[in-house]
């Protein structure tokens, strides 16, 4: 993906070494599922009607093309560990990290602008082994990427790029690239409100269905990525959309579980399947529109 005449974005920080703990308190997990993207679902309770699930994919749709009551962020900038000092960028890990940023600011700025709102960008902490979010507890490395609602961040060890590549196998510049507009994806998510009426309605639900819910928020925060790369077309190289695909199937609930010598169990999903992240993915990238990213709508996920 050429993204080279792209300045890194300025909403970054670098929190340096840390020695957070295994797992991370709203995201994370364990074992071979410590892998997976982003934030798992919280402790559920009672249970819920799929009415409310329709309830949310309208809200997301209202937002996108209704405009939303999205606040601003508070810090943010070009800040390092606190300390106001400009970021680096001192690897061409995070300098790429950076550039996908700047683009998705670009792109997401353009939509919101079409349908009458104002983006909000989201910031991108760079750490290595261990990191404390605000609002979010502590991770280690062995979390993954992860997006923070609390404090609006997503946060980055880009020594998942290579784990990604090694253990993966999901190697090129664009399946990094997914991994970042993924989370950029559930920023979207946080401005339009979705995330916090699935979080709502997760406290109401059964863990299995708590669980397919967020099942649903993963695979929209994936079409989102699509979008993104769709919005940027001219930016793509050949090969790119094989790439994005790879990564996507290699990050399935089904796939990591069999990796990690378990057997699949839906109920467990938090992510969906390979062949569900690769189809809604392919979704985003085919039609470029966040409104076909409803996958909250009813028989949307199967």
């Amino acid at each position: 993906m050429r993204l080279d005449d792209l300045d890194p974005s300025k909403n970054a920080r670098d929190h340096g070494s840390g020695g957070g703990r295994r797992g991370f308190g709203g995201g994370g997990g364990g074992g071979g599922l410590g892998l997976l993207l982003s934030f798992l679902p919280m402790l559920l309770g009672r249970k819920m009607g799929c009415g409310t699930i329709l309830l949310i994919g309208g809200a997301v749709l209202a937002f996108m093309y209704f405009g939303g009551g999205a606040g601003m962020l508070t810090g943010g900038g070009t800040q390092s560990g606190g300390s106001g000092d400009a970021v680096a960028y001192d690897t061409q890990e995070e300098r790429f990290a950076g550039q996908v940023l700047a683009s998705t600011e670009q792109t997401w700025s353009k939509l919101f602008q079409a349908n009458g709102s104002r983006y909000q960008p989201t910031t991108i902490n760079f750490y290595q082994g261990g990191v404390s979010s605000n609002g979010c507890g502590s991770a280690s490395s062995a979390a993954g990427p992860f997006y923070c609602p609390a404090d609006q961040g997503i946060y980055l060890d880009t020594s998942f790029f290579n784990e990604l590549e090694t253990k993966m196998g999901a190697r090129g510049d664009f399946a990094k690239a997914y991994v970042i507009a993924h989370e950029v994806g559930h920023h979207i998510q946080t401005l339009s409100g979705v995330s916090r009426q699935v979080r709502q309605a997760q406290s109401r639900a059964s863990k299995a269905e708590g669980n397919a819910l967020q099942v649903r928020m993963e695979l929209q925060a994936d079409c989102y990525a699509g979008v993104w790369a769709a919005q940027n077309a001219d930016r793509m190289e050949p090969g790119d959309v094989e790439e994005g695909l790879t990564a996507a199937h290699a990050i399935g609930d089904d796939t990591l579980m069999r990796g990690a010598g378990q057997r699949p169990v839906e109920s467990m999903f938090t992510h969906g399947t390979s062949e569900q992240r690769m189809a809604w993915l392919k979704k985003g990238m085919q039609t470029g529109d966040p409104a076909a990213c409803d996958t909250f709508a009813r028989g949307a996920v199967r």
